[in-house]
C-alpha cells in the first residue's frame, strides 16, 4: 500500500509538471516535440543516443507545415523557428526584440568570460563590435596573411615529409588543432609557438583542455540551465588556471610592447589603440582585451580547426573533388610562381566552393538561440492558427543543421558537392539557407579569419600530398554524441601519400615553425616562469 501511494505521488507529481510546462503550447495549438518530465526533448544528447544535430534535425522534421515548433531543455519551453523569414524577421529585421545570445555564464559566475563579445549584451557588446571588426578588414587581414601562409606553408611540408611512408595513417584533428593553435596564438596575441615540435607549450595544453575536456561541453550547460547549482559548487567555464595564465600573458604583453615601443599585427594591440577611446568609465581594462583575445584564440583552436578537419576529410574521401581542387592549386601556383598572394587564393572558387560545402554539411554550431529582449508576435504557425507572443527573457531556437540539411534548399543533402556554391558562391554565402556563422548583427565577425586560415591550410597540404581512405575511415562519417559542438564521433582518418608536384619538393622531416617567423616571439612562455 505504501509503494502504491508513493507510486501515485510520483506520477501526480509527473503529470503536474507536465502539464505546467506544455500548457502554453497547448493553448496556442503549437505542435511541440513530446518531453520526457524533467529531461525535456534533449535526454537523448546526454545519454548519447543521438548527437545534439541529429536531435534537432528531428524536432526540426516532426512539423514539416509548421513556421515553427516547441521543444523542451529539461523544464524550459523553447521555439524552432523553421521558416526562413521568420528567422530573417527576428535575427535582422526586428533585431531590436531578440538582441541577446543566450548567456552560457552569468557575470557573477564567470567575470571574465562574461565579457568576451559572445557573451556581452547592451551597450557594451556594441562598443566592443566596433572595436573587433576593425581587426578584420582588407588591411589586417593581408598582415595576418603572411603569418597564416608561413605556418601553413610549414605544415604542407610536415605532411609531405609523412607522405614519404606511402602507407602512412593519420588522425587530421590532432595536427589540424596544432595549426589553429599557432596561428591563433600569433594572431590574437602575437606570440610564435611551434606546437608540432613543441606540444607541451602552454598555449596548446591550456587550448586542449579549455575545449576538449570531456566535461567541458556538461559544464557550459549546467552555466546556461543551473546557474544556482554552478554558484552552489564552484563551477566556472574554465579553469581558474587557464584563466590566470591567459591574463598574466595580456599583462606582460602590453607591458613589453610599450616599454620597448613594439607594435603587432594582433588582437591584443588592437584592443591597446582603443583603451581611451570609448569615454570616461568606459576604458577597456585587463579583462576585457583578456576576454576578447581568449575567446578568438579559442574559436580558431576549436571551431576552425574542426571545420578544416571536416573539409579535408571530404576532399578525401572524394577523389574527383580532391582532383579539381589540385588542378586548381597548381594553376594558382603556376600564375604566381610558386607562392601564392592574398588576391589569388581569395579568387580561388573550387577551393571556397568546397569550404563552404563543408560548412554546410557540418556546420560549427548545429543551432543557435536568440532571447526575447521585449514581447513580439509572431505569426501563425500554420494560416488561420493562433498568434504566439514570445515574452520577455524567453529564447528562440534557429536550427542551422536542420535547415542545411533540408531537400527543399538542398538537393540531395547528405551528398557532398562544392558546385552548389561553385557558380554564385557569394550570393550562397548571404542566402537564408546558409547559416553557418549566422545572421544579423550577432553574425560571427571573425568568418574571414577563418576562411582565411582554413584555405591556406588546405592549398599548402593538397598541393604537395594526396589524402584517401583507410581502414579506419568511417564513410559517411558518424557525428559526435558527446557535446554540442560539431565533430567526428570516430576521429578523422586517412592515409596519405605524396603527389608529385612541379617544382615544390617537399623538405625532408620538416617540422612546423622552423622557417622564419614574420612576428618574432615576445613571450613563449608563462610570463612568471
Amino acid at each position: 500500500m505504501v509503494w502504491f501511494s508513493i507510486t501515485a505521488t510520483v506520477l501526480a507529481v509527473l503529470a503536474a509538471v507536465y502539464y505546467r510546462i506544455t500548457r502554453n503550447f497547448d493553448l496556442f495549438e503549437i505542435p511541440y516535440a513530446k518531453p520526457m518530465p524533467f529531461l525535456g526533448n534533449l535526454w537523448q544528447v546526454f545519454v548519447r543516443g543521438l548527437s545534439f544535430s541529429e536531435v534537432i534535425e528531428k524536432i526540426y522534421n516532426s512539423n514539416p507545415d509548421s513556421r515553427y515548433v516547441g521543444f523542451f531543455e529539461f523544464n524550459t519551453p523553447l521555439l524552432l523557428i523553421r521558416d526562413l523569414e521568420l528567422i530573417k524577421s527576428i535575427a535582422v529585421k526586428n533585431f531590436d526584440h531578440f538582441p541577446h545570445h543566450r548567456l552560457i555564464f552569468e557575470p557573477d559566475l564567470d567575470p571574465l568570460f562574461s565579457k568576451n563579445l559572445f557573451s556581452l549584451r547592451g551597450e557594451r557588446w556594441k562598443e566592443i563590435r566596433q572595436i573587433l571588426t576593425s581587426a578584420f578588414t582588407t588591411s589586417k587581414m593581408t598582415s595576418m596573411f603572411v603569418l597564416m601562409r608561413h605556418r601553413a606553408k610549414d605544415y604542407g611540408d610536415y605532411f609531405a615529409s609523412l607522405s614519404a611512408d606511402r602507407s602512412k595513417e593519420i588522425e587530421l584533428k590532432d595536427a589540424f588543432t596544432k595549426y589553429f593553435n599557432d596561428v591563433s596564438a600569433g594572431c590574437a596575441f602575437g606570440i610564435n609557438v611551434n606546437s608540432m615540435k613543441d606540444p607541451k607549450n602552454r598555449f596548446y595544453v591550456y587550448g586542449k583542455e579549455a575545449s576538449f575536456e570531456t566535461a567541458q561541453p556538461f559544464r557550459a550547460f549546467a552555466g546556461t540551465k543551473f546557474p544556482w547549482l554552478c554558484r552552489l559548487l564552484g563551477i566556472r567555464a574554465f579553469k581558474q588556471e587557464i584563466v590566470d595564465f591567459f591574463k598574466d600573458l595580456v599583462v606582460s604583453t602590453i607591458k613589453f610592447r610599450e616599454e620597448n615601443g613594439i607594435v603587432c599585427p594582433d588582437v591584443i594591440q588592437l584592443m591597446m589603440e582603443n583603451r581611451e577611446k570609448l569615454g570616461p568609465g568606459k576604458e577597456l581594462t585587463i579583462d576585457d582585451i583578456t576576454a576578447q583575445a581568449f575567446i578568438f584564440f579559442l574559436a580558431g583552436f576549436e571551431t576552425v580547426s574542426t571545420l578544416v578537419c571536416f573539409t579535408a576529410y571530404e576532399i578525401g574521401i572524394n577523389e574527383e573533388v580532391q582532383k579539381r581542387l589540385q588542378d586548381e592549386i597548381d594553376q594558382v601556383l603556376e600564375d604566381c610562381n610558386g607562392e601564392v598572394t592574398y588576391e589569388a587564393i581569395n579568387d580561388m572558387k573550387y577551393l571556397e566552393a568546397v569550404i563552404l560545402e563543408s560548412l554546410r554539411m557540418y556546420p560549427p554550431f548545429p543551432a543557435t538561440g536568440r532571447v526575447c529582449a521585449k514581447p513580439f508576435k509572431l505569426p501563425p504557425h500554420v494560416p488561420g492558427a493562433k498568434p504566439y507572443v514570445v515574452q520577455q527573457n524567453e529564447s528562440v531556437c534557429i536550427p542551422i543543421y536542420a535547415i542545411h540539411h533540408d531537400p527543399r534548399y538542398y538537393p540531395e543533402p547528405k551528398y557532398f558537392n562544392p558546385d552548389r556554391f561553385y557558380e554564385h558562391s557569394r550570393q550562397m554565402f548571404k542566402s537564408l539557407s546558409f547559416l553557418s556563422f549566422g545572421l544579423g548583427p550577432r553574425m560571427c565577425i571573425g568568418n574571414r579569419f577563418a576562411l582565411l586560415a582554413t584555405k591556406l591550410l588546405l592549398f599548402h597540404i593538397f598541393a604537395k600530398c594526396d589524402l584517401e581512405p583507410c581502414a579506419k575511415s568511417f564513410i559517411p562519417l558518424k557525428l559526435s554524441m558527446n557535446g554540442f559542438h560539431m565533430t567526428s564521433q570516430n576521429g578523422f582518418w586517412l592515409k596519405i601519400k605524396p603527389r608529385s608536384v612541379k617544382g615544390a619538393e617537399p623538405e625532408k622531416m620538416a617540422i612546423p615553425g622552423t622557417t622564419t617567423m614574420l612576428i618574432e616571439a615576445i613571450l613563449d612562455r608563462h610570463p612568471n616562469d
